[in-house]
């Protein structure tokens, strides 16, 4: 009986397509699904006249493995996880090996590291993006766990992750959860890299005036320069594809957008840690707001606006809409390297930042050209505080600015609204003052909680408290946290 060198678990689209990827790289692969008959219906379909091994239970699965055991699970996030880990684990021996290769709470992943560490199982938590085309030919994959577990699966990841100048994309991030967290943090760049584009499709759209036709030129220009990016390539093609009529198929697509919540999590992550991650969150809130369809309905017919309509040069603009996005995209992935180094800080974790836009350069969803200036930023100062602080990032903000600011004004003055364009221009005028209004802010807090301030003609750390009104006393609230 011929022994597989992985199995896999799981047979969504996912599955599928990271499975034939393995067998045209010549390991062996042994499948199971819980609905079995997805298992035949996969034996005798994408998967006949391969090497695939098709099995109909978890025991007979493991028995198919070669030692130590790497089983590699493709199923939905949390209790399910848990299940099939709980499911696997009698039949598993110390040494082998199990593999979380979904969308995953980091939070989780730390759990289930430490946790079958203590019985000698090595976990593995690994994000995997490039969505079906990218799993079937060749995905960024970025794994994180129990580093005595990378040696053992570093074979495998590297043949069928994608490729940039001869590099996998696809190396070792780090203990624990770090793999998941760093997955969760590029989808959330995904959330405003998406976010962005749309606000310049509406702006050109609803503010400029310009056709689905025109701005579908546009954005096939701009994916030929710095803008040259997967989400961009596939925004042109979107915007070029016709219903059966002849007419645009994307002016006909209801304008509720959805979202499976990795987004929200590097949110919440970016408040517990404290890192201002204004234009993702802002991403995540303009989806929610749009899947409010039947309220904003009402709103519309009920609430004014600006009557201001656009009468310059549509093309200028246009211009000035491209140093915009470029110059948030920007902000974007310094906020998300900003979590990333704070997350590293916080847990230990020893991330390589300029690795992590190696691996993001190919097949990924947000793999970009624009990715090459972040490696070469860090390979310079792996140390860089803000991607801000590197001379091309910083100058390549400076010469976009004057379009940023013209855009953020004019979608103001035309009612368009332009979230995550605005919000990361606030974060850049917010992040270059030296000095922000949080001096009348902590005033505040002393006043109504007695809270406690710092001065600045007084040593860092420590802490006053004023008797604002003669009747508050002298007793203040425990210090606060910056």
């Amino acid at each position: 009986m011929s022994q597989a060198d992985i199995g896999l678990i799981g047979l969504a689209v996912m599955g599928q397509n990271l499975v034939l990827n393995m067998d045209d790289h010549d390991f062996s692969v042994a499948v199971f699904n819980r609905t079995t008959s997805k298992v035949d219906d996969f034996m005798a379909g994408p998967a006949k006249g391969t090497k695939i091994i098709g099995t109909h239970s978890l025991e007979e699965l493991v028995g198919r493995l070669k030692k130590p055991r790497r089983v590699m699970l493709m199923v939905k996030a949390g209790a399910v996880v848990d299940s099939f880990i709980d499911t696997l684990l009698p039949h598993l021996d110390s040494g082998d090996i199990i593999i979380d290769g979904g969308n995953s709470l980091y939070t989780d992943t730390n759990r289930r590291t430490r946790a079958l560490a203590e019985k000698g199982i090595l976990f593995v938590g690994t994000g995997i993006s490039g969505g079906e085309e990218g799993a079937r030919t060749g995905p960024s994959i970025m794994p994180g766990g129990n580093p005595e577990a990378w040696p053992l699966v570093k074979d495998i990841f590297q043949a069928i992750a994608a490729r940039v100048d001869g590099q996998p994309c696809c190396d070792w991030i780090g203990e624990e959860g770090a793999g998941h967290f760093v997955k969760m943090v590029h989808n959330g760049i995904e959330y405003g890299d998406m976010q962005l584009i749309c606000e310049a499709y509406d702006f050109m759209r609803r503010g400029l005036g310009m056709s689905i036709e025109k701005i579908q030129s546009v954005f096939s220009g701009w994916n030929k320069g710095v803008l040259d990016s997967y989400l961009m390539e596939i925004s042109a093609d979107i915007l070029d594809y016709k219903d059966k009529d002849g007419a645009p198929l994307v002016d006909r697509i209801l304008d509720a957008a959805g979202q499976k919540g990795t987004g929200k999590w590097t949110g919440i992550n970016a408040l517990d840690l404290g890192i201002p991650l204004t234009l993702i969150v802002e991403a995540v809130f303009a989806r929610s707001l749009s899947a409010m369809k039947d309220e904003r309905g009402r709103a519309a017919g009920l609430l004014a606006g600006p009557s201001a309509v656009f009468t310059g040069d549509a093309d200028e603009m246009a211009d000035a809409v491209r140093d915009a996005l470029y110059a948030s995209k920007i902000i974007s992935y310094a906020q998300g390297y900003m979590l990333m180094r704070e997350a590293a800080n916080q847990y230990g974790w020893k991330l390589n930042y300029g690795g992590i836009a190696l691996m993001w350069r190919g097949g990924c969803i947000i793999r970009s050209v624009f990715l090459d200036n972040i490696k070469g930023a860090y390979e310079k100062n792996p140390a860089l505080e803000n991607l801000l602080f590197d001379d091309f990032f910083r100058q390549a903000v400076q010469s976009a600015q004057p379009g940023w600011r013209k855009i953020v004004a004019k979608a103001v003055e035309l009612g368009i609204p332009t979230p995550a364009f605005s919000s990361a221009l606030a974060y850049y005028d917010g992040y270059r003052s030296g000095s922000l209004p949080a001096n009348l802010l902590q005033a505040q807090r002393d006043y109504f909680g007695a809270h406690t301030y710092e001065r600045i003609d007084r040593p860092r750390g420590e802490f006053f408290h004023t008797n604002w009104t003669g009747k508050g006393g002298k007793v203040s609230s425990s210090t606060y946290e910056v």
